[in-house]
């Protein structure tokens, strides 16, 4: 492991980040489970780019197919990308009917923040301060992990993200208005500095704001104040979608609130690099006019070909009803843990968060230690969070009711090691 760890750093350079204090040498997936070079096996309960299971036989027959017979970009004509666009857009309201496909959900949202511009000819935009939306220069603008060189730009705003340990406005019924009201002061500060404002970006279940237990009609409020600005609602569906919510196929349907365009991003391949914007046609005859983009991997027919794959296991299998089943359980075992540093445990379908405070402070070393503690037991996780003392629970979307009960019976292991 040490020579693998040098030879990474000599050829790909300082400070790649891995998960776990003791990186994992990943060499084999299937399903919800991996494998490592030791032959040691691990449930994967932090994956959502394995979407439908690592490796699934659909897909990989898919991607080898097409890989056989053609790959090239959109500046040929192709059926593929017509017949998958026709599926995708099949599960969308709200007039959200055309398609931009891309490889990253970084670009998925570089052009999102790029369509607001073209709509409004505004350049200001606003998120909240406890979010990521991934690496591109524009959208590292809008992210929290690693403030930009120079500081974040003039043209941007960072709001209050929702909070379950200490909510805006000081209680939970207050929250939606007060977060409301943050975002209406960021769009005054914006149109004063000369910058208007373009848009508002967000992701509808707040994942990396630690899955705060906002619930259905809480963004409802901010829309208004954005509506009434004439900026553009840009839902970030990377962590949420797919049916990841179990009752619907979109985060925003969860939510309750029509956004003007979306951004797709990991589970769409189910680790094959594709992605996409989804948007009205208005929105999008907008864009196309002012930047004329082209992409040249963007919406190959193998990309296609693997995402169409996706769309058909997760109806056949019955995915969705399967998070909302067995996301329901993982809550319900959690839940019934006892012990004092468990301060929350939220869910939307198979996506939980489990908030560690101490003294109603934020547990943020014991976070750590849980989740060095769950690798150990053969269970792999995530913590999110502004002080990053959130578990996060995220598994394929395959993974059965026992399976989740081997995550319960691990984690009730590792806070039982924990100092109360």
């Amino acid at each position: 492991m040490t020579d693998l760890l040098a030879r990474r750093a000599r050829l790909l350079g300082p400070n790649l980040p891995t998960f776990y204090d003791d990186p994992v040498h990943i060499v084999r997936g299937k399903g919800v489970w991996l494998w490592d070079a030791e032959g040691r096996r691990y449930l994967d309960c932090y994956n959502n780019v394995a979407h439908v299971g690592h490796c699934h036989p659909k897909v990989v027959a898919a991607i080898c197919r097409q890989a056989a017979v053609l790959n090239t970009h959109t500046r040929y004509l192709h059926e593929g990308i017509l017949d998958y666009a026709e599926r995708l857009t099949a599960t969308f309201g709200h007039g959200l009917s055309q398609v931009i496909m891309v490889c990253t959900g970084s670009e998925a949202n570089d052009i999102l923040l790029r369509m607001a511009q073209a709509v409004t000819g505004k350049s200001g935009f606003i998120a909240t301060d406890n979010t990521y939306h991934g690496n591109t220069w524009a959208v590292s603008q809008l992210s929290s992990r690693r403030p930009p060189v120079g500081g974040y730009g003039a043209n941007i705003r960072r709001v209050p993200a929702p909070d379950a340990l200490a909510p805006l406005g000081g209680s939970a019924a207050a929250q939606p208005a007060a977060f409301a009201a943050g975002v209406a002061a960021a769009i005054a500060e914006l149109e004063e500095a000369g910058f208007g404002f373009a848009g508002f970006m967000f992701c509808p279940v707040f994942a990396n704001e630690g899955l705060p237990g906002v619930s259905p009609g809480f963004l409802g409020p901010t829309a208004e104040v954005v509506r009434r600005a004439g900026g553009l609602l840009l839902a970030d569906e990377v962590q949420p979608g797919f049916g990841r919510c179990g009752s619907h196929w979109w985060g925003h349907d969860w939510l309750g609130v029509a956004p003007d365009a979306v951004s797709l991003g990991k589970p769409m391949g189910n680790g094959h690099p594709v992605a996409a914007v989804v948007a009205r046609p208005d929105v999008m005859a907008a864009f196309r006019q002012a930047f004329g983009y082209f992409n040249t991997f963007g919406g190959n027919p193998v990309s296609c070909a693997a995402a169409s794959a996706v769309l058909d296991v997760i109806g056949d299998e019955g995915l969705m009803a399967n998070a909302a089943a067995v996301g329901a359980h993982l809550v319900e075992g959690i839940g019934a843990l006892r012990h004092p540093l468990i301060a929350g445990v939220r869910g939307v379908g198979l996506f939980v968060g489990v908030e560690l405070a101490r003294d109603g402070r934020p547990a943020t070393a014991e976070a750590a230690a849980v989740v060095e503690a769950m690798r150990r037991r053969g269970v792999l996780i995530g913590r999110v969070g502004r002080a990053q003392h959130i578990l996060k629970l995220r598994p394929p979307m395959p993974i059965r009711r026992e399976e989740a009960d081997i995550a319960v019976a691990a984690l009730a292991d590792a806070l039982a090691g924990l100092p109360a």
